[in-house]
């Protein structure tokens, strides 16, 4: 299980995200009272991961928050990131498209936690036998690389055959969906979008204007894009040429590289886009999420009280 010792407000990570995650975003959910993330794909070159975790690590005094590392083959980078993954010691280290078994052991060294980023129950076994302590589950709904399983049904597999930590994620971008996926038994909850538009996301003004306007029937799942299955902005996605069956490029997931004008233009995000509206700042939403995971907290104890909406 998760540690009360994280002293967490509510029992969120806001995912990391792909060009909309950096220190700002980490720093002001760390102290809203959730973990923070980034990918360490973000940045171009490793002194940059060194400055983001260096200003990260300099002003969250002591709170939780996580690096996310691509562990896929093509990664050139990883063993550099690995490294200021040892000299910063995050709590918690996400992997993602790939074995966790390389971030393990620097990990371990310095008592850290790795949550294997996966999809199917398949992944979370291969996972589990390459050491990881935990699992980010990605359900369908997800921004980003997603999933294809229920989000009720794949915490219940997973839960069958692992008891340790589980986050969960894919289309939860509230506080009664935080609410419902602890009660299902996850440990934590695994949220993007819902950070997409906040102020201190790197999101370019008009992804956050998109976000805001757009309903769950504008997201489309195509591997047109990165070789692998993705939740995108369909306006965003039509815009730049691409088709839901089009052809389907190699994997490259190659920090060491600047890849970001492949899809710097083509906008992810999860079915949880119902509850963006428009720009808010990071303890706002917090605060929101947190006023949805008392009042639906309420709702479950009052049942079957037929007044519980009043």
């Amino acid at each position: 299980m998760i540690p009360s010792s994280l002293n967490l407000r509510l029992p969120v990570i806001a995912a990391p995200m792909f060009l909309v995650s950096g220190p700002a975003l980490v720093i002001a959910t760390c102290r809203a009272g959730i973990i923070g993330s980034f990918p360490t794909t973000n940045c171009r070159t490793a002194p940059e991961v060194d400055a983001w975790m260096s200003e990260i690590v300099g002003v969250i005094d002591g709170k939780p928050w996580a690096a996310n590392l691509i562990t896929h083959s093509t990664n050139a980078r990883l063993t550099d990131d690995l490294a200021l993954v040892a000299k910063h010691k995050p709590p918690l280290v996400i992997t993602a498209l790939g074995s966790p078994a390389p971030a393990i052991e620097i990990v371990h060294q310095y008592g850290g936690t790795v949550l294997a980023d996966v999809t199917d129950t398949s992944l979370a076994r291969k996972a589990l036998a390459a050491g990881a302590d935990g699992l980010a589950c990605v359900s369908n709904g997800a921004g980003g690389h997603t999933g294809k399983l229920s989000s009720l049904a794949f915490i219940a597999a997973v839960r069958s055959l692992f008891g340790g930590p589980i986050a969960l994620g894919g289309g939860i971008s509230d506080g009664a969906g935080v609410a419902a996926a602890i009660t299902a038994g996850a440990d934590l909850v695994y949220m993007g979008t819902r950070f997409i538009s906040a102020s201190e996301s790197l999101a370019d003004p008009s992804y956050k204007a998109m976000v805001a306007a757009a309903t769950i029937e504008d997201i489309i799942v195509s591997d047109a894009v990165t070789g692998t299955p993705a939740s995108w902005l369909r306006d965003s996605f039509d815009a730049a040429g691409y088709t839901v069956d089009g052809g389907v490029p190699d994997r490259i997931y190659d920090s060491a590289t600047d890849v970001r004008a492949r899809w710097r233009d083509i906008w992810s995000a999860g079915q949880g886009v119902h509850a963006t509206t428009g720009e808010q700042t990071t303890a706002q939403i917090v605060d929101d999420l947190e006023r949805g995971f008392t009042a639906a907290r309420r709702r479950l104890l009052a049942w079957p009280d037929r007044n519980i909406y009043e």
